[in-house]
């Protein structure tokens, strides 16, 4: 799902609010996560997941390309972890008003 397709979808569950109005929410709930991302928080929606954000060590890559030996410095990863009902969700085929998801 797109982040369009999502602010559709609020805007037909939720029609006293505007699509306008549905977009900068969505947008403030995105940026907000990554800002807590950012700062290294941990970031959880119950019943749906968890994300976090991940160090990974220097190491020595190869090139698939070519083969070459390449240095590769520290960085960060985004990590997530599925919450158990959503787990649950998926696994059952998930309905709630009439619509699958």
């Amino acid at each position: 799902m797109t982040r369009a397709e999502l602010v559709e979808k609020l805007s037909e569950i939720y029609l006293n609010i505007s699509p306008r109005l549905t977009s900068e929410m969505v947008s403030h709930v995105l940026n907000t996560v990554a800002e807590g991302l950012v700062k290294g928080h941990r970031i959880e929606i119950r019943g749906f997941g968890s994300f976090a954000v991940r160090h990974r060590l220097p190491h020595v890559a190869r090139n698939p390309k070519t083969g070459a030996r390449v240095s590769v410095g520290p960085t960060k990863a985004i990590f997530f972890r599925a919450g158990k009902q959503l787990k649950e969700w998926i696994n059952e085929g998930f309905v709630k008003n009439g619509s699958a998801r």
